[in-house]
């Protein structure tokens, strides 16, 4: 058995050292096809559209994220993340969307561009940027009820509105 384990331990170093094990992570990080172990068969993460449908809207939990580890590490587009950005993670929808999103909670809305992947926990629809959940309101309880519909806003156009 001893004779077996040195040539694993030089492989898992030279992989280490070439840099693939940090790329294998990312590609899990941000959107390759996760597989939840444990279960009978694969149960598999759907797969991102390729455009948004007409009349598609999503209802659902959303929550925030942009603690210390995510600050200077980039999103699935490939841009550094911005906590102060109005941005959100989203599974299936196409990096580059506009979303508005309203909470049912506090009844204000808030447009965000879908620049990463994500949520990975529960049942969650959408992660949001700390600024995009400041300006919900949601940002002292973590997460809040949603409604989230394509936005036909201007592409260099950030708009928030409060309840009416």
């Amino acid at each position: 058995m001893a004779r077996f384990a040195w040539p694993v331990v030089i492989a898992c170093l030279m992989l280490a050292a070439s840099g693939a094990a940090n790329a294998a992570c990312a590609v899990a990080r941000h959107g390759a096809v996760m597989v939840r172990h444990g279960t009978r068969g694969a149960a598999r993460r759907p797969p991102v559209m390729s455009r948004v449908p007409p009349h598609w809207s999503q209802h659902g939990l959303a929550s925030w994220y942009g603690t210390g580890r995510q600050l200077g590490h980039a999103t699935a587009s490939g841009e550094t993340f911005d906590p102060d950005a109005l941005t959100a993670a989203h599974t299936q929808l196409p990096l580059g969307t506009r979303l508005l999103v309203h909470s049912r909670r506090t009844g204000r809305s808030v447009v965000v561009r879908v620049n990463d992947r994500g949520p990975f926990r529960g049942h969650r629809i959408l992660d949001l940027s700390p600024e995009a959940a400041r300006q919900l309101g949601i940002l002292g309880t973590g997460t809040a009820p949603v409604d989230i519909e394509p936005a036909d806003v201007a592409a260099d156009e950030e708009v928030a509105s409060a309840p009416r």
